[in-house]
């Protein structure tokens, strides 16, 4: 797995120095800064301490299956905004090596909120999925064929929890896919349109069309 956090704070000198103390028990594998310089802090065979207490897929132990990279920006707490060109095209690279050499499915590059979505939101709302899923990286949101098949939410929070996530926090867990597949309208209420796209992801992924 890969896991894009931000870092939520200012400057990536102040997220470095975080993250190399041993005090705060918070680390990745790499930052990448808004300019686009890629900083190596742990080797991508060793453990990093980036996603805290996760899940993904069925496993109850994000860190020891995923490599981390913490985006420099302020995050929500700190004036959120688009993220910097330079810095998308310095991901583009190195994530496109990791999927590769790790034979990483794309529907294993995720972000910080989908492994937690009770704790976290990062990278929130503005992260340019879609433009990484051009890449072939990771997933795009799906083109709707049959409309919304769930009776009732009971069997979409199923449905989510066969997709990958944790629906411990129901309201959190609906949140959290909403901000990676509708970003527009953020509510944590179920409706007919995110119904519809969970729906069409778990055909593709029956389908063959990804992992």
């Amino acid at each position: 797995m890969v896991v894009i956090h931000y870092t939520e704070m200012l400057g990536a000198e102040a997220a470095l120095e975080r993250m190399c103390d041993p005090e705060t028990k918070v680390s990745a594998h790499y930052l990448i800064s808004e300019e686009g310089e890629v900083i190596r802090l742990v080797p991508e065979e060793k453990r990093a301490w980036h996603a805290g207490l996760s899940y993904w897929r069925g496993h109850k132990d994000v860190n020891s299956a995923s490599i981390g990279i913490e985006l420099d920006h302020p995050g929500h707490l700190n004036g959120y905004r688009d993220f910097s060109e330079a810095q998308f095209e310095a991901l583009v690279p190195l994530l496109a090596r990791m999927v590769k050499k790790y034979d990483i499915p794309r529907a294993n590059v995720v972000g910080h909120s989908d492994v937690a979505p009770a704790r976290k939101i990062d990278p929130g709302e503005l992260f340019p999925w879609e433009r990484l899923a051009e890449y072939g990286l990771c997933l795009s949101t799906p083109k709707i064929e049959l409309g919304d098949p769930f009776d009732n939410d009971g069997a979409f929070y199923l449905a989510l929890e066969r997709f990958g996530y944790d629906i411990t926090d129901g309201h959190k867990a609906v949140e959290a896919f909403q901000r990676r597949w509708r970003p527009r309208k953020i509510d944590g209420e179920i409706d007919g349109e995110i119904r519809a796209i969970l729906f069409q992801l778990l055909l593709d992924r029956d389908r063959g069309a990804h992992r």
